[in-house]
């Protein structure tokens, strides 16, 4: 373990979880909590292999630091965690990014209620201000996670929904017409479409134009940089996608060289009766075209030809991007759960652990 330190409130034990440096015996308290919590969070989820948990773990991300702070149970297992990534200074963009960290984690159901958490958020304070950070953004979608944020402070600023559709009731002759009025010849538009791997020289040149389509999604009252996609990302994606077997699809339609509308999926061989599907978009003046039901029919189609066994797909939209879920409900998506998407400063959760014991 590294940096191990007993905090004041009631004796809480936190450490600094190093994923290239832990040793086995934390690992394997590692491992056995994030269990423990996909249990308690996602019940009925399927989870990945601890080999995959800590492979994904281990990987350093290009764009962003994270931190990982682990509360010490009396056996040295771990009970609660806090985990924050921000991105790293020097990085495209950073920045409009420099104010913000987005915060992760809990504490264990046994052990809520014994001061854990308010340790944990002292770790938070504490890196919020070595870092120069102004606002944390968290997320949650349990009624124990809303209440909590409340408590200390936060306030909820966007509210978002994962839809799962079973693919066994989808109508396939209304997703064919769909597709034929969205790809239309009279729109003028021409079809651009990947399965399994989009090759890097064309996602170095989509990069912009889905971050414009992307930044123009609906995030309520979220303060936040840019949304934007990255191409550095994309190198360790594909690369995990090549151990573990997956595939990226995209589907576009463009104006001559501009995007203007895409439907985006990954397909993970992990969990092959699973589809999830990313980003729908199309730029605003295209809009009320049919394009948005274009795409994401031709994406089911040829989803439907690669993986037949794909039996759920997933999705998150905002809960005001009325658009887009009237899309979804008719297509057979329905909520599986609710995520509220909260924000705090740095005064206001200092201000909250002053009044702590």
């Amino acid at each position: 373990m590294l940096e191990t330190r007993a905090a004041p409130a009631r004796h809480t034990v936190t450490t600094v979880f190093d994923p290239q440096r832990a040793s086995e015996t934390d690992w394997g308290h590692f491992l056995a909590y994030w269990r423990l919590r996909a249990a308690e969070d996602f019940p009925g989820d399927p989870v990945p292999p601890d080999a995959d948990t800590r492979h994904n773990v281990l990987q350093p991300s290009p764009l962003y630091a994270i931190h990982r702070v682990l509360a010490v149970g009396a056996h040295g297992e771990f009970i609660g965690s806090l985990s924050a990534s921000f991105r790293r200074e020097g990085t495209p963009g950073h920045e409009a990014f420099a104010p913000f960290l987005e915060a992760w984690g809990g504490v264990l159901r046994p052990h809520r209620r014994r001061g854990v958490a308010s340790t944990l958020l002292r770790a938070l304070l504490a890196l919020m201000e070595m870092h120069g950070k102004s606002v944390a953004t968290i997320k949650t979608h349990l009624p124990d996670g809303h209440a909590f944020l409340q408590a200390i402070g936060a306030v909820e600023k966007h509210r978002s929904v994962e839809n799962r559709m079973p693919l066994a009731g989808l109508d396939w002759q209304m997703l064919a017409r769909w597709r034929a009025d969205g790809f239309a010849p009279a729109h003028g538009l021409r079809a651009e479409v990947h399965a399994g791997r989009v090759p890097f020289e064309r996602l170095a040149a989509l990069m912009a134009p889905l971050s414009a389509l992307l930044n123009d999604a609906p995030t309520t009252n979220l303060e936040r940089p840019p949304l934007r996609y990255d191409l550095e990302d994309f190198p360790p994606w594909y690369a995990d996608m090549d151990r573990r077997g997956g595939e990226h699809f995209l589907v576009l339609l463009l104006d001559g060289d501009e995007v203007v509308a895409v439907c985006d999926a990954s397909w993970n061989q992990r969990f092959p009766d699973r589809l999830q599907q990313r980003l729908t978009a199309v730029a605003r003046q295209w809009r009320g075209k049919g394009l948005a039901k274009g795409v994401k029919a031709a994406m089911l189609q040829l989803v439907r030809e690669r993986h037949p066994e794909v039996t759920l797909a997933v999705t998150h939209n905002a809960e005001v991007n009325a658009p887009m879920l009237t899309i979804n409900h008719r297509l057979g998506f329905a909520a599986r759960k609710h995520d509220g998407l909260y924000q705090i400063d740095t005064q206001s959760l200092r201000t909250f652990l002053e009044a702590r014991p």
